[in-house]
C-alpha cells in the first residue's frame, strides 16, 4: 500500500530516531503497512549490525496508529537488547553463524488425518539463514526480540543445535538433543 510522502518520512525519522537512542552502529529495516478490513496492520524487522534482528507488529483502526503501536514495540526490544549487551560478560565472544536451511510447512486440515503413504506436505516457504552460535539465555533474549515462536541456535556450550520455542502458556521452552544423548549413554 502506498503510505505517501509525509508518513514515509516519519515512519524514516522515528527508527532512525529509535535505534539512534540506543545504539550508534548501523542497522538496515523494512516496514510495511498493510489493510485488512477496516483494519491497518504494521509489520516492522530491524536488522542490527550486531547481527540481531528484531520484529514487530502494531495492529489499528489508522495505518500512523499501526505504525506508532509497531514502532513503541521495537523501541522497547532495543531498550531490552542494550540492556542485556551491557550485562553479558566483556570475555563472551561474538556470535558465530552457520548457514542452515529451514522449511515452513503447511498445516494439515482434520480431513487430512488418515494419509496414504506417499503423502508429502506442501512447503509453503523455504529459506537459507544464519545458524547463530549463543548461550541459552542469549537465545531466550533473542527470542523476546523476535516475534517468531521459535529460535533455532548452536549451543555454545556444547555445540550442539538447540531450539527454544514459545509455549502456549507463554512460557519459554528449550529443546537440547544432546541431553538424549547424554542420558542414553552407558554410564562408567
Amino acid at each position: 500500500m502506498d503510505v505517501g510522502e509525509a508518513f514515509t518520512t516519519r515512519i524514516i525519522d522515528r527508527v532512525n530516531e529509535a535505534v539512534g537512542k540506543y545504539f550508534d552502529h548501523g542497522f538496515s529495516g523494512q516496514v510495511t503497512v498493510t489493510k485488512s478490513g477496516s483494519r491497518y496492520s504494521a509489520d516492522c524487522t530491524l536488522h542490527l549490525d550486531s547481527g540481531a534482528t528484531l520484529q514487530s507488529t502494531g495492529d489499528a483502526q489508522d495505518p500512523q496508529l499501526a505504525f506508532e503501536a509497531a514502532a513503541d514495540k521495537i523501541e522497547t526490544r532495543l531498550r531490552r537488547y542494550k540492556r542485556r549487551l551491557k550485562s553479558r560478560p566483556a570475555t563472551q565472544p561474538d556470535a558465530i553463524y552457520d548457514d542452515v536451511a529451514y522449511r515452513v510447512m503447511a498445516p494439515l486440515s482434520e480431513e487430512e488425518e488418515d494419509l496414504p503413504a506417499d503423502y508429502a506436505p506442501t512447503i509453503v516457504a523455504e529459506s537459507s539463514v544464519a545458524l547463530r552460535t549463543m548461550s541459552v539465555a542469549s537465545a531466550v533474549v533473542e527470542l523476546d526480540l523476535i516475534e517468531n515462536p521459535v529460535l533455532v541456535f548452536r549451543n555454545a556450550g556444547n555445540d550442539e543445535v538447540n531450539i527454544v520455542y514459545r509455549r502456549a502458556d507463554g512460557n519459554i521452552g528449550w529443546v537440547d538433543p544432546s541431553m538424549v544423548t547424554r542420558q542414553a549413554a552407558p554410564r562408567a
